[in-house]
Parts: structure tokens; C-alpha cells; sequence
């Protein structure tokens, strides 16, 4: 039994049902191109793409059969319409206030917000794949048995904070490290950076939007970094949150 008179030739040929079709795949587009390439993009825009285009399937399909001025078709025709003009909107520009600040300051925000995500262990342990590790996650030279004092765990996880901001800052245009920077700005982009890789962050979106001068879309794209196997992580959203709560310091 059918459902629809010619159902194959309708789902084959219907611009309407090829327009659900491209709309289904641009949902689930992100996570594909995140799979395959671990670039970051955009949900926002996917999500507005993608139900748009189911939106104008539907219009499309109650048009062809011939009932395309009921109310209800004129709401939906009127909410694709303001999508469309809330999404090409251009946002406020926003007004930073990036200050001149010394390692010691950056240090003074970028150890702390890291150190309580990344956990404090005293005594040497093995990790998840069997490396020795202690402290802030360090690595480097950890035997079986050691034990750290809380005060040398802090230099050390100090001393792997430069090391990730002066990587991090590799990928920043001068202009960028000029003015857009401040102390909590460059904590929250280490922090992503120490979780994610130098290069991760570095070649992100938010990075990009940064050396171009968009801070409030830098920001944002922060949080986008919050899955871990292809799944949302809740302490990831939250790591996130505080680091764009750092990063949006000084825009208003």
C-alpha cells in the first residue's frame, strides 16, 4: 500500500523534498567536517542553513498542492523570512579596551583557571594510556613514587603555560598581539590551547576571527571546543563558559 500516489517520482524529483534532503544534511554537516578534519565550524549558521531549507520544503510541498495561502503557510513563509534578515544582521561592532600587561599578571589569571580544570595529583600515577604523570598533568622526566610538593606543582604548571601562550601566539598577527590582548584574553586562548593542542587552537576559528578583529566572534567560537568523541562534554561546556566569561573581558 502507498502512502502518496507516485511516492518514488515525488521523493526523486520534488524540489521540495530535495529541499528536506539538503536540509537534513546540513544539520548533521558540522559534525561530519569536525569528524574528518577536526575543523571547527560555525552551528549556528549550520542549524539556520539547515531548517531554513527544511522550512522552504515544506512551503514548497503545501504550495505545489495548491493550498499555499492558508494561515499557516504564511507563518512559516514569516519565520523564514525573519531568520533570514536576524541572521544577515551584522552584530554590534564591539568596543575593546585590550590593555598593555606584564607575564606576571597573565600568569596570575592563566595559572589558576587551568590548574582547576586540569586537576592537582601530588603523587606520580599512571595515566589512561599507562604514562607516569603528577601535578597539572605533567610528563616530562615523572617516575613511579615521586611525589611533588602543591608550591612546585604551581612552578611547573607555570612554566607549561608560557610554553603553550608562546605557541598559541605563533599563529597572531601583530596587530593582534598589539590590541587585541589583554591578560584575560590571552589566559582564556591558553587555556583552550593547553586543552585542545597549540595547533588546534591555533588554526581555530576563534583564532582567525581574532587576527581579524572580530573579539566578540572569537569568543564565541571558544565554546564550540566543548566535545570530546563526538559527544558534548559537560565539564567541557564549562570550561568554555569560563574561559569565554576571560575572554569577553573589556567588550562591550
Amino acid at each position: 500500500m502507498k502512502f502518496v500516489e507516485n511516492s518514488r517520482r515525488i521523493a526523486l524529483r520534488s524540489y521540495s523534498m530535495w529541499a528536506n534532503y539538503l536540509g537534513l544534511a546540513v544539520l548533521i554537516a558540522p559534525e561530519v567536517i569536525y569528524g574528518l578534519s577536526d575543523i571547527d565550524t560555525n552551528p549556528r549558521l549550520w542549524w539556520i542553513i539547515g531548517i531554513g531549507l527544511i522550512l522552504f520544503g515544506i512551503v514548497g510541498r503545501l504550495v505545489s498542492q495548491g493550498i499555499a495561502r492558508s494561515p499557516g503557510i504564511v507563518a512559516l513563509a514569516a519565520l523564514f523570512l525573519a531568520m533570514g534578515q536576524w541572521f544577515a544582521a551584522p552584530p554590534p561592532p564591539p568596543v575593546e579596551h585590550a590593555s598593555k600587561y606584564s607575564q606576571a599578571e597573565f600568569l596570575a589569571v592563566a595559572v589558576p583557571l587551568i590548574g582547576e580544570w586540569e586537576g592537582l595529583r601530588l603523587e606520580a600515577y599512571q595515566d589512561i594510556v599507562g604514562v607516569w604523570t603528577v601535578c597539572y598533568g605533567e610528563t616530562r622526566g615523572v617516575r613511579p613514587g615521586d611525589r611533588y610538593s602543591a608550591a612546585k606543582c604551581r612552578a611547573l604548571l607555570a612554566e607549561r603555560v608560557v610554553e603553550f601562550q608562546t605557541g598559541w601566539h605563533r599563529y597572531l598577527t601583530a596587530e593582534t598581539k598589539g590590541t587585541r590582548l589583554s591578560s584575560h584574553r590571552d589566559a582564556a586562548f591558553t587555556s583552550l590551547a593547553y586543552n585542545v593542542g597549540i595547533s588546534g587552537a591555533g588554526k581555530s576559528t576563534a583564532t582567525r576571527r581574532l587576527n581579524a578583529g572580530n573579539i566578540a566572534g572569537a569568543c564565541e567560537a571558544i565554546t564550540w571546543w566543548n566535545k570530546a568523541g563526538q559527544r558534548v562534554v559537560r565539564g567541557l561546556v564549562r570550561r568554555r563558559a569560563a574561559e569565554y566569561d576571560l575572554c569577553m573581558r573589556g567588550v562591550v
